[in-house]
């Protein structure tokens, strides 16, 4: 987002706010699409390092996009949850988010997750320290009961499936901390494009690409 306004001569919030017409816009596809998950990467636990001012503007913009785009995500079906550690931010943005949640928690058509102060090895950490003091509290528990599938029941995303694609724009060719777990047998999609930028035809592209990868998980080729 800042890279695309720095290359218009604007200041880089309004990249910021370029980039939830691109939300809305892939929100939106994506549910006339019929794809039953998308996960949304909005702001990272590496980005409290960039200047102040820019992430007050950023998480302000953010949080007022789902308050004022609540009503119409429940309007279209579309079930909204948050990952993440909303620590920093406050109780008016927890029970915000908290508010948007309960609204949206019995739609079906399009689960949209969005990953805001959100770090994969924060979430493997926070699993861990969940784990063990589960385990400590289980006396019969002990380390040879922990298997893969326990570990994923304590990350944020328990309740999801692991993602299909994982599409990456604005030349970066990295995962960037994110959902380090569970991006393991994940297809990568890279694209030059700019975050506002991408578009319906972009998500089109990366959705053909997927398609034509035969996912083997390991196995031999069928």
């Amino acid at each position: 987002n800042g890279r695309w306004a720095q290359r218009q001569q604007l200041p880089r919030i309004e990249g910021h706010r370029m980039g939830v017409a691109s939300v809305r816009r892939t929100v939106e596809e994506c549910a006339r699409l019929g794809i039953e998950q998308l996960t949304l990467y909005c702001l990272s636990s590496e980005n409290w390092k960039r200047p102040k001012e820019e992430v007050r503007l950023l998480t302000e913009l953010l949080f007022t996009t789902l308050e004022s785009e609540a009503l119409q995500l429940h309007e279209n079906g579309i079930r909204l949850r948050v990952i993440g550690d909303l620590t920093p931010f406050g109780e008016n943005i927890d029970r915000t988010v908290g508010e948007v949640q309960e609204l949206t928690r019995d739609n079906e058509r399009l689960n949209l997750t969005v990953a805001v102060n959100y770090g994969g090895r924060w979430d493997l950490v926070n699993a861990c320290k969940t784990l063990i003091k589960a385990t400590e509290e289980n006396e019969r528990s002990c380390s040879s009961d922990i298997t893969e599938s326990t570990v994923s029941q304590y990350l944020s995303t328990s309740d999801l499936p692991d993602p299909d694609l994982f599409i990456r724009r604005g030349g970066e060719i990295s995962v960037s901390n994110f959902l380090l777990w569970q991006l393991a047998y994940s297809e990568l999609y890279f694209t030059e494009v700019l975050w506002p930028e991408f578009d319906e035809d972009c998500l089109d592209d990366a959705l053909t690409s997927y398609r034509g990868r035969q996912r083997r998980f390991g196995k031999t080729q069928r």
